[in-house]
This record gives structure tokens, C-alpha cells and sequence, in this order.
């Protein structure tokens, strides 16, 4: 009896647990009913069919990372050749993933080749032509594992931003079978435009050194029109008003001295005006180069360039070894979002939207009703099923799984699970499960009865010979769910976590919970038949 007693105990604890932890929380949403904050937080997430929210499909455009990797090696090997006195022609970007540099002296080019060896010659096989004429080729190699790191760059920068924006149990996974191809869904998301717009903002920051500038026009910048190799125009808006449409013009270095890839961290903060702005701090090795070119270059201007366009200038009044401020004409909630793309990193190609779907809540709502009404159809059909056939011994099977059902809730919600409409399948599944356990056991019980064994005896021997049976089976499909969660995406993940989170519970249920009421009923009096 000390045994049973402690049965009992135990399934009444976790009775009361997972009903805490699964069932209330949703009854009380429901319901609008209050409760404990830390009972409340930990809930049942709807995924995107459910709840509703953006489906996006993105495609990476990896040309973009092939092209920056040819730039900047080639104004790499501008700036060695100049160092070591190497006298050339022109160099041109010709293509994503070639370039090519005329006018080698024929004395220089021993020293030319053992140049480029250094500098590109791992990334970049070289071609000679007529006239000192070398064409440069990125190797395939290179550019597949460029691509392919492009993606996987891209993918890890977009889960970032997206999980700064707060979204609960978003999807951000590989899609298509060229590789190129990324799938965001964000359940809840009500504001696509500023969603979409985070998530494809390039955020590339650059901190480059003004040679001339503020001017009104390029003109001014440059009067014969003729931009030397090392320097490029870059614009800007002349005030705190982009709206005005007076736009300035910066002669800068090509090449960044310090770029997004160096900091640390971004956050909103206020100007000397008290008007937004946004904070920006380096790691160590971004701190130091950012400190040797301010403490190099003191009463010069640094313009930071964000995407291309000149955010500001300010003029270097000191060495500045760590943090540095961005200001311009944002709004508050420009200023959050922008600090948040610096903040999760700089993306590193454009990306271009094949596709984008708005699930409405309507759409969620209707989900949400024909899935709970065909799992209570299913959960009726099967209760009568087994009262009628299995009678009194029928009420055991239903006790054991409601309990069973309880238990697949409040594990789904202690471990932030997210359910989709094909983890309401999986919901139907487990009962399925669940009943399925219960005929294997309850048929071994009639045949023992058949043999003439004692009551106690035949339930005995009823639930260990079906243990093996039911653990063989159950092992066999944890092990199809496991393949289906690691192999699959989204929904069919949201199907393997039901299915496993059911599988376990419905073992320990089908056999603790639904022994342990056998022998109750045999326990308080002898009995000669089972109503079975």
C-alpha cells in the first residue's frame, strides 16, 4: 500500500504541475483571467499559420560579395605596388570576379609578380597580355566558398536582426535548391514595411578620411572631372533636413580605415542638440585602428558613411581610441533601428524579395478552430470507442489520456515549443498513440483472463509482457521524429517536437499512470472479474 501511496502522490504532483505550466495559461488568455507573471510566461507560442504574420522568400545576391572581394584586393595591391615603388598603369574592376592592371614596366616585373603573389595570390590566378597587360581571375574554388559564405553570412545577420526586432519563435532557414535563397517567417510581425526593411538594410559602415569637402557640387570637387585611382565622391545631406533636397559632396579615401566589421556594439542615443543619434563602440582591434587614424590625422575631417551616403564629418579634435557617435536627421525610432542593424552586423550582399505572404489572423483564427474541432471530434470518437468496447476498463484508458494530453501541453509550453497547424496533426497523432498503447495492453490482459489467471494476476502480466512491444515502438518512432526535425523545416519540425513531446509522455502514461489505476481498484477489495 506505502508503494501505491507514493504512486498516487507522484501522479497527482505532475498532474498539477503540467495543468499549472500548459492548461491554465492558455485558459487564461482565453479567458482573460490574471495570474502569477512567471505562471503567465511560460505559454503555448501559435506559429505563423495559427497566429498569423510574414512569409518571406529573399534571395542573396552573391555577385555583390564576389564584387566587393575583387575591389578590395585589388585597391590592396594598389596600395603595395605604390609602397614599393612598382610603377603601373591603370587598374580595372572588369567583372564580379576579375580585374585588370595595364602599363607594367618590363624592368619591374619580376618585382610585379612577387607583388601579386603576396598580396591576391591566393584568391586570384594571373594571366599576362601584350604591353605589361595582367588580367586577374578569382579562382573557382574561391568564389564557390565566397558564395556560399555570402549565404550562411546573410542568413546568420538576418536571424540577428530578427530576433532583435522581438519576434517570438521566428524561421529563418535555407530555402530552394540553388542555395541562394533565404525563408523568413515572423509570427505576430503587424508592421511589414519597417520588418522588411531592417531585414534588407545593408548597413555597411565606413570610416574614411575627407581630402576636400563639404561642395555644393562634384565639379567643385574635382574641376577636370578626373578622380585619381585612391579616392572616391561620396554625397551627403548638407543640414539636419535630408527632406530639404541640398545635398553636398565629399572627396574621401577609397578605402575605409575602419569599417562595421570592427565594432562591438550600437545603441540610440541623443547628440549635443538632444536630437537622436546613434552610439557605436570597437572592438579591440577596431579600437585601435580607430585610435591610430584619429590620433594620426588631428584637425582633419572623418566622414562616417553609412550605405553609401555620408551621415557626417566631424572634425578630429583628439585621439579616440573606442567609442565614436553617428548624427544626422533621424527620428527616434530610426535612430533604434538603425543602431540595430550595426548592433546584429552589416549584411554582406544586397538582397532582393521573391516573395512575400501576409498571413492575416482571420486565416490563423480559422486554423485555430477546425484544428481544435477535429481534435475534439477525434478525442469523442475515441472515448465512446473504448467505453463501448472496453466498458469499465475503458474509463482507464480515457483518464490516462487526458492525463497524457495535459502532460504533451505542459511540456510544449515549458520548453517555448511553437504550435503550427502540423502540430496539431501531431496533437491527433499522440491520442491516436495513446489509445493504440492502451489496446496492446488491455487485449494481453483478455488473453490472460482467457487462460484462467487471477484478476491481479492477468493485469500483471498484462502490462510486462507489452512494456518490451510498446518501448520497441515507441523508440522507433522518436527515432523517425528525430530524422523529421533534423532533416525538415518549419511546419514539419513543429510536427516532430509534438510527436516526440507526445511519444514520452504517452510511455509513461500507458504504463505508470494507467497501472497504477488498476491497482487502485484491485487494491481496496478482492475482485473476481474485470469488466474488460
Amino acid at each position: 500500500m506505502t508503494n501505491l501511496r507514493w504512486k498516487i502522490i507522484t501522479i497527482l504532483v505532475i498532474f498539477v504541475v503540467f495543468t499549472a505550466v500548459g492548461v491554465y495559461p492558455l485558459v487564461a488568455e482565453r479567458l482573460g483571467f490574471k495570474g502569477p507573471s512567471w505562471l503567465l510566461a511560460k505559454r503555448l507560442h501559435l506559429g505563423l499559420d495559427l497566429q498569423g504574420g510574414v512569409h518571406l522568400v529573399l534571395r542573396v545576391q552573391t555577385d555583390d560579395a564576389l564584387r566587393l572581394e575583387t575591389g578590395m584586393s585589388s585597391e590592396r595591391l594598389r596600395e603595395e605596388l605604390g609602397k614599393r615603388t612598382v610603377n603601373v598603369g591603370a587598374m580595372t574592376v572588369t567583372s564580379a570576379t576579375q580585374f585588370r592592371l595595364d602599363g607594367v614596366p618590363a624592368g619591374q616585373d619580376a618585382e610585379f609578380r612577387r607583388v601579386t603573389d603576396e598580396q591576391v595570390g591566393v584568391n586570384f590566378s594571373r594571366e599576362s597580355g601584350a604591353g605589361g597587360q595582367y588580367t586577374f581571375s578569382m579562382k573557382p574554388n574561391v568564389v564557390v566558398a565566397l558564395r556560399e559564405e555570402a549565404v550562411t553570412q546573410a542568413l546568420q545577420t538576418i536571424e540577428r536582426r530578427v530576433n532583435e526586432l522581438g519576434v517570438t519563435e521566428p524561421l529563418v532557414a535555407r530555402h530552394g535548391e540553388a542555395g541562394d535563397q533565404i525563408l523568413v517567417q515572423m509570427p505576430g510581425v503587424t508592421d511589414v514595411a519597417r520588418a522588411k526593411e531592417i531585414i534588407r538594410s545593408t548597413a555597411l559602415l565606413e570610416l574614411k578620411l575627407v581630402e576636400q569637402g563639404p561642395a555644393s557640387s562634384r565639379e567643385t570637387l574635382v574641376p577636370n572631372g578626373v578622380v585619381t585611382a585612391d579616392m572616391e565622391i561620396v554625397s551627403g545631406a548638407a543640414g539636419r533636413d535630408e527632406t530639404s533636397g541640398d545635398t553636398v559632396y565629399y572627396l574621401v579615401r577609397k578605402v575605409a580605415s575602419v569599417t562595421g566589421r570592427d565594432l562591438r556594439n550600437a545603441r540610440p542615443t541623443l547628440d549635443e542638440n538632444n536630437q537622436p543619434a546613434i552610439g557605436f563602440s570597437f572592438n579591440k582591434e577596431g579600437a585601435r585602428k580607430f585610435g591610430k587614424i584619429t590620433g594620426d590625422n588631428i584637425g582633419r575631417q572623418l566622414a562616417i558613411i553609412l550605405d553609401g551616403r555620408v551621415q557626417s564629418a566631424p572634425r578630429i579634435e583628439s585621439k579616440i581610441t573606442d567609442e565614436g557617435r553617428i548624427t544626422g536627421s533621424f527620428t527616434q525610432q530610426e535612430a533604434a533601428d538603425l543602431a540595430l542593424v550595426l548592433r546584429s552586423g552589416a549584411l554582406p550582399a544586397s538582397l532582393t524579395y521573391l516573395e512575400e505572404r501576409v498571413v492575416g489572423p482571420t486565416l490563423g483564427a480559422d486554423s485555430i478552430r477546425s484544428g481544435v474541432i477535429a481534435s475534439l471530434t477525434g478525442l469523442l470518437l475515441v472515448l465512446s470507442f473504448m467505453l463501448l468496447y472496453y466498458r469499465l476498463a475503458g474509463v482507464n484508458a480515457i483518464v490516462a489520456l487526458i492525463f497524457n494530453l495535459i502532460i504533451l501541453l505542459g511540456l510544449m509550453a515549458y520548453v517555448g515549443a511553437t504550435m503550427t497547424l502540423p502540430g496539431i496533426a501531431g496533437f491527433v497523432l499522440t491520442m491516436g498513440i495513446g489509445v493504440d498503447s492502451n489496446v496492446l495492453i488491455f487485449e494481453r490482459i483478455k488473453e490472460e483472463l482467457a487462460a484462467q489467471r487471477g484478476v491481479r494476476a492477468a493485469v500483471n502480466a498484462g502490462f510486462a509482457r507489452v512494456f518490451l512491444t510498446l518501448l520497441d515502438t515507441h523508440v522507433a518512432s522518436l527515432i523517425s521524429a528525430a530524422f523529421l526535425f533534423q532533416f525538415g523545416t518549419g511546419p514539419i519540425r513543429g510536427f516532430a517536437t509534438t510527436l516526440s513531446i507526445g511519444l514520452v509522455s504517452n510511455l509513461f502514461t500507458s504504463v505508470f499512470v494507467s497501472k497504477t489505476l488498476f491497482e487502485m481498484t484491485l487494491g481496496r477489495r478482492q475482485v473476481a472479474t474485470l469488466s474488460i
